[in-house]
């Protein structure tokens, strides 16, 4: 089994660990209604796409 030869230091074991931190998701506006909704996805309260009607959405 390997073994390793030397101790890693503070600083590159914060490092390895500081990739694995929670980052916060990326929101992004709509264009056609100026709703906040997760990029890369069509607007749920509209329905568009990239300009385009992608989804038929209820009015309540």
């Amino acid at each position: 089994m390997a073994v390793p030869k030397r101790r890693q230091s503070k600083s590159r074991q914060k490092m390895r660990r500081g990739a694995n931190r929670w980052k916060a998701p990326v929101h992004a506006t709509c264009s056609d209604c100026g709703a906040v909704k997760p990029s890369h996805i069509a607007c749920p309260s509209c329905g568009t796409y990239r300009g385009r009607k992608v989804l038929e959405v209820e009015a309540f």
